[in-house]
């Protein structure tokens, strides 16, 4: 098959042909429709991740259909149009035995434990545990979307927050999973703030439903509160960092009322100090979302079918695997022009 493949970190991926995979006895090889392009895999490539195998192929947001099955697979068959979650998970831990298989404590991600999906072919394990089937009318970009930034948004607003319409909603970082959270916070019936530096970004957000926009760029903390109070004169209910700085956390904490509730779904480059003086004296909650287990997608589809969300919406481009290379190194250096990307690959 053909993969984007790399063999040091931080050296130019190249096109190049490699050998198909092989399904485990309880995983499947699923034949790849369509990826995501995430800034996730672009810190594995640069060698930010620990545990990722060289040589190595990118890629874990991915719709295709099973084109194997392995003996012990009772729940899937060949031909059948899938998903998964970015976060496999192993089906025996205490987690997965409470149903919070998003947090196993032996889960696989492809492009991260192994092979991922940028590549005609890619392996999933645990396949009755982790797969989600898909309806084939459904846009091959949107369900590849389904499987990072759509899943992580949803169940942080939609579980950890319990966000309900009329509520209202400050999204603070308007990238893909800052802009998948404004979508879903609209389709949820909330209104929505959206944060960034980015007047590009916050355009974007604009276009998909945010209420009101509020650039940072060059604002101190308290300027930027004050924006959104102005948006927000009834309050803020939910907030959603989903940069992962110090700063953006802290403008979402502070930014709610009292009892409200946020949503950390950007990862820190360090350990953050969290504002907890407010945290306590207006009984806020902090809750984190890492991605979502298998059995809980069905929200998020039902929310797909009914048209209040479509996630093809955020896509500004549609890239071919040949296009791969380039567009990571451009990932690498500048995410204010690109957009959310899909890679078409079958």
């Amino acid at each position: 098959m053909r993969a984007v493949y790399f063999d040091e970190f931080g050296k130019l991926p190249e096109v190049r042909e490699v050998p198909d995979p092989v399904p485990s006895r309880n995983g499947v090889v699923v034949r790849v429709e369509a990826t995501g392009l995430c800034r996730s895999d672009v810190h594995g490539w640069l060698g930010h991740d620990s545990g990722i195998p060289l040589p190595h192929v990118p890629g874990h947001e991915l719709v295709g259909t099973i084109e194997a099955v392995g003996p012990d697979v009772r729940r899937f068959q060949v031909g059948q149009r899938v998903t998964t979650p970015f976060v496999c998970a192993c089906g025996e831990c205490p987690e997965c035995a409470s149903g919070n298989g998003q947090v196993c404590r032996d889960q696989t991600q492809p492009g991260f434990t192994h092979w991922g999906s940028y590549a005609g072919l890619v392996a999933l394990h645990n396949a009755d545990f982790n797969l989600i089937a898909i309806p084939e009318d459904m846009d091959s970009g949107a369900a590849a979307l389904l499987g990072c930034r759509f899943a992580t948004a949803f169940r942080g607003l939609q579980h950890q927050a319990r966000l309900t319409g009329g509520e209202t909603l400050v999204v603070v970082g308007c990238g893909g999973v800052g802009l998948s959270a404004v979508m879903i916070g609209i389709a949820l019936g909330a209104r929505v703030v959206a944060v960034d530096i980015d007047d590009a970004a916050l355009a974007r957000a604009a276009r998909l439903g945010a209420t009101h926009t509020v650039n940072s760029l060059g604002l101190s903390r308290q300027e930027v509160l004050a924006a959104i109070a102005a948006a927000a004169p009834e309050g803020v209910q939910v907030s959603v960092d989903a940069l992962g700085r110090e700063e953006t956390a802290a403008v979402g904490i502070l930014s709610l009322a009292p009892r409200g509730r946020h949503v950390q779904i950007g990862l820190f480059p360090g350990e953050p100090v969290i504002p907890m003086s407010a945290v306590i004296g207006k009984e806020l909650s902090v809750l984190g979302s890492h991605g979502m287990p298998a059995r809980d997608y069905q929200g998020l589809l039902d929310l797909v079918a009914s048209g209040a969300l479509r996630p093809e919406a955020l896509i500004e481009r549609r890239l071919v695997l040949d296009d791969v290379p380039g567009a990571l190194a451009a990932m690498a250096q500048d995410r204010s022009e690109l957009g959310v990307a899909v890679i078409q690959v079958g």
